[in-house]
């Protein structure tokens, strides 16, 4: 039940370590440590994430220096993550392309649509069933182009999709990126410069609905459009097509009058 970890330090924006040492959380403390950071964060204890830690420090005559950890404060943790997140829009804003995407021309009534999405995901599954079941009984064509959409491979499987539906960029009339809620830390690989880049680059609007309406990534901020959940994108499109149909019944009535 104890926990046995390696602290390191590195190079600003470089990954060569310039210092390290070994800690300890007590089995007797680690129950208590993890679940108030998992409480606090919505994510594990974990490799690669930034902590700030009370410890206590202990020296044996054969093992050395090492830190018995006491304490943890998850409020440095969420800090970095929105550190980083604001550091990357800023980027995109220098580079004169945070709103390339927006400043596309979606269609009126986009019906062909591209999708990035996990294939057993629940909320790609809810996305299909709220587009076929939609009252108006309104037709959509919809090929779905899987991608990881946890871990760090995330971005780049991503970015592969995108690659492959360029290719058809003349058929699809937009590309729609959803996936469900999840932990701050599976929805971090979302905040990705090169990912971010790319999709601000692509000739298709790009229309997100990852996580919950209080979850926001840096994809989120490059789309044309975000939606606050999976189930929402596809209520935008069918609304799309409400209001269209609405306004064809007005200019008819026109028409006819």
């Amino acid at each position: 039940g104890h926990c046995y970890l390696e602290l390191i330090e590195k190079e600003t924006d470089q990954d060569s370590i310039i210092a390290n040492i070994r800690a300890t959380i007590w089995a007797s403390s680690f129950n208590k440590i993890s679940a108030f950071f998992k409480s606090s964060t919505g994510q594990e204890l974990k490799s690669g994430i930034k902590v700030m830690l009370k410890v206590q420090v202990d020296f044996h005559e054969l093992y050395g220096i090492s830190l018995n950890v006491r304490d943890i404060d998850p409020n440095y943790t969420l800090g970095d993550q929105a550190r980083q997140r604001a550091e990357i829009i800023k980027k995109l804003e220098e580079a004169g392309v945070l709103s390339m995407n927006k400043e596309l021309e979606l269609v009126r009534v986009p019906q062909k649509i591209a999708i990035i999405s996990s294939s057993s995901a629940a909320g790609y599954e809810d996305f299909c069933m709220q587009l076929n079941s939609n009252a108006g009984n309104y037709q959509f064509y919809w090929k779905l182009f899987p991608a990881s959409m946890q871990g760090d491979k995330t971005p780049q499987s991503i970015i592969q999709a995108l690659d492959y539906i360029s290719e058809f960029d003349d058929f699809f009339e937009a590309v729609v990126i959803i996936r469900g809620g999840g932990s701050k830390t599976d929805l971090s690989y979302f905040d990705d410069f090169e990912l971010a880049y790319y999709i601000t680059q692509f000739p298709l609007p790009i229309i997100t609905g990852i996580g919950h309406e209080r979850d926001d990534s840096v994809i989120d901020e490059v789309a044309h459009t975000r939606c606050k959940t999976p189930t929402a994108v596809a209520e935008f499109l069918i609304d799309q097509a409400e209001q269209f149909e609405t306004e064809l019944d007005w200019l008819k009535d026109q028409i006819t009058r």
